[in-house]
């Protein structure tokens, strides 16, 4: 897998990836995995559309391959995604955001309007009130000795690396909405995704809600490229009606994964979102 490391104008060096079909290099994908504070764990969906289009993928700062120590805020990493297209050489792309990756494509788009060619956001960005309806969902989908384990580990002041995978596996194994392999697969990314980066999750989550996007949403509905579609996953835990909400103010369409649905000018293939945020 063609891999880069590209240095950002304050010195961060950045990890990136870019697959795909050079043929189509004129409309190139740039997917944004979420969190905060993971690395990247898109390569899946980059592989759906690679015999489609061109994609790039990186690890954002302080995360993964791009280790880096300092305060994260939201205009730090819109001046990294901006400065990575310049590198890539690119003036406009399309881009795929993940849970966190669309609130970080919807602050670009309000500031680079003219770079965004497209845009596809799975699982988000969610409007309020959304997080007791998704807390209640976790908690049903857990049982009761479950949930006590994760409230003792979350009350830790520190974890071992055990403890810390068991907490991740807890924390996310909810989220998948085929139940018969969630703790399965919630270990597996318990176990490639550390450490997290908790400092930057903290950080950025503050910047979100000191500037939330819902705040922008009748400027991102002029800004938003046309085709613009929202995906969520039919059993998500995370409430599909805070997605329809958004949906209609910005005047997209929204669909379930269970669905197919078609966007002016591409051929799109979908998989179960599945949850990137720690907390």
């Amino acid at each position: 897998m063609p891999t880069a490391v590209i240095e950002m104008d304050d010195g961060a060096q950045l990890r990136t990836w870019t697959t795909g079909s050079l043929e189509h290099a004129d409309t190139p994908l740039v997917v944004l995995h979420g969190g905060p504070g993971l690395p990247d764990h898109l390569g899946p969906v980059a592989a759906l559309v690679g015999d489609l289009c061109l994609v790039h993928r990186y690890d954002q700062r302080g995360t993964g391959g791009s280790a880096w120590e300092g305060e994260h805020t939201i205009a730090r990493h819109v001046r990294d995604l901006a400065l990575l297209l310049d590198a890539w050489g690119h003036d406009r792309v399309v881009l795929v955001g993940h849970s966190f990756g669309t609130n970080l494509a919807g602050y670009f788009t309000l500031a680079h309007p003219e770079r965004v060619a497209g845009s596809i956001q799975i699982a988000g960005p969610f409007l309020d009130p959304w997080r007791d309806a998704y807390r209640a969902v976790q908690r049903a989908r857990r049982t009761g000795e479950q949930q006590h384990r994760l409230d003792e580990l979350d009350a830790l002041a520190s974890r071992t690396d055990a403890e810390e995978i068991e907490y991740l596996t807890l924390s996310w194994f909810t989220d998948h909405a085929d139940r018969a392999r969630a703790w399965d697969w919630a270990l597996a990314s318990a176990r490639a995704l550390r450490p997290v980066n908790y400092a930057m999750n903290s950080q950025l989550n503050a910047a979100k809600r000191a500037d939330p996007l819902e705040s922008h949403v009748d400027e991102l509905r002029e800004r938003l490229p046309a085709g613009t579609v929202i995906i969520g996953g039919a059993d998500d835990s995370r409430p599909a009606e805070a997605l329809r909400r958004l949906g209609a103010r910005l005047g997209c369409e929204v669909v379930s994964s269970r669905t197919r649905a078609t966007i002016p000018g591409w051929k799109r293939r979908t998989s179960s979102p599945r949850r990137s945020a720690p907390r």
